[in-house]
């Protein structure tokens, strides 16, 4: 199944007034370091500190009455979890969140304080799908994924429309995109918003190293699924496989995918705090981090544009990060 411009459209007009537009910002210094304009998408600012609620906003708004009375049931590290749990209590509705119980303290207490009720599992010994199959079929509740679905994905289409019109507000086309990869929801309906309006724009994704599905997938012409045996600094972006909907949009519209280790993306994150004042998660610094790092080639001479995709950093990790010590 695709998506369409116009889906992309019609989601951006059911989150007026309840998702936040988030600005475009430069910084000339970024700019001398790089010797090319950037143009940057800070969802940091988003509501939930993360792109996450566009989807799931989108995503819950469309449920029947029927179906809000039942409530509605999502697993998540955090963002999503906290986007639907927001959303959840926007329109009313009761939401539970499957939780690893790793997950970081903030985003957890974050999903709790929008009113959703949480559910722990381990990460490596339970499945995440089949507790929130079982909990929705007891309760008769709606599963919200975190990626593979045409509403969630079009909601995320929205940063992708705001960024190429803002972009063209200021008389400025797009020669790149830089854009994180997960299961690939952002980066498909970024991508889609993206080259209907810019077609000569190229899509980067970027995704950590040793969790590099979505390079694989697109090297082999299929859905790769990965075993990883360590973990990443990126909880966010830890997905195994890319999504059975992101995936076939991925081939057609992505030119490049980068991969940035865990010491680049600390050395982003330390960036953004000292010189554009911004505070970014791992996952949402993966884009700043292959900019950085020299990692995304430039595709000619004009601008970049760069998605910051969330904000939502454990204390603790974030102060090791600026001590430099991870």
């Amino acid at each position: 199944m695709s998506i369409s411009l116009a889906d992309i459209e019609a989601a951006a007009g059911r989150l007026k007034g309840h998702a936040v537009e988030t600005p475009l910002i430069e910084s000339p210094a970024l700019n001398d370091r790089l010797g090319r304009r950037v143009l940057i998408k800070p969802e940091t600012l988003q509501r939930v500190g993360a792109f996450k609620f566009r989807g799931a906003y989108n995503r819950l708004v469309q449920l029947s009455p029927d179906e809000r009375t039942r409530g509605v049931v999502a697993f998540s590290s955090g963002n999503h979890a906290q986007g639907v749990a927001l959303a959840a209590r926007l329109l009313g509705m009761p939401a539970l969140i499957v939780m690893p119980s790793d997950a970081p303290a903030v985003k957890v207490e974050a999903t709790r304080g929008y009113g959703a009720e949480i559910r722990l599992y381990d990460r490596l010994t339970d499945d995440r799908v089949a507790i929130a199959a079982q909990i929705a079929a007891e309760r008769g509740s709606v599963v919200v994924p975190a990626f593979d679905d045409p509403h969630i994905i079009a909601g995320q289409g929205t940063v992708g429309l705001e960024l190429v019109r803002q972009a063209q507000a200021l008389g400025v086309t797009f020669d790149v995109v830089a854009c994180p990869i997960g299961g690939g929801g952002l980066l498909a309906g970024v991508s889609t918003a993206v080259k209907a309006l810019s077609p000569n724009t190229a899509i980067v994704g970027v995704e950590p190293a040793g969790f590099d599905d979505t390079l694989r997938s697109l090297e082999k012409g299929e859905r790769v699924t990965l075993t990883p045996t360590t973990r990443s600094l990126c909880d966010a972006l830890e997905s195994p496989a890319p999504g059975q909907l992101t995936f076939p949009i991925l081939q057609k519209t992505v030119a490049d995918v980068a991969l940035v280790t865990d010491a680049e993306v600390a050395q982003a994150m330390r960036y953004a705090f000292s010189v554009l004042k911004l505070v970014v998660e791992p996952g949402g610094s993966v884009g700043l981090a292959a900019l950085l790092a020299g990692k995304v080639k430039s595709w000619g001479d004009g601008s970049t544009g760069l998605v910051l995709s969330g904000g939502n950093v454990d204390p603790e990790l974030f102060a090791k990060v600026l001590r430099e010590e991870v």
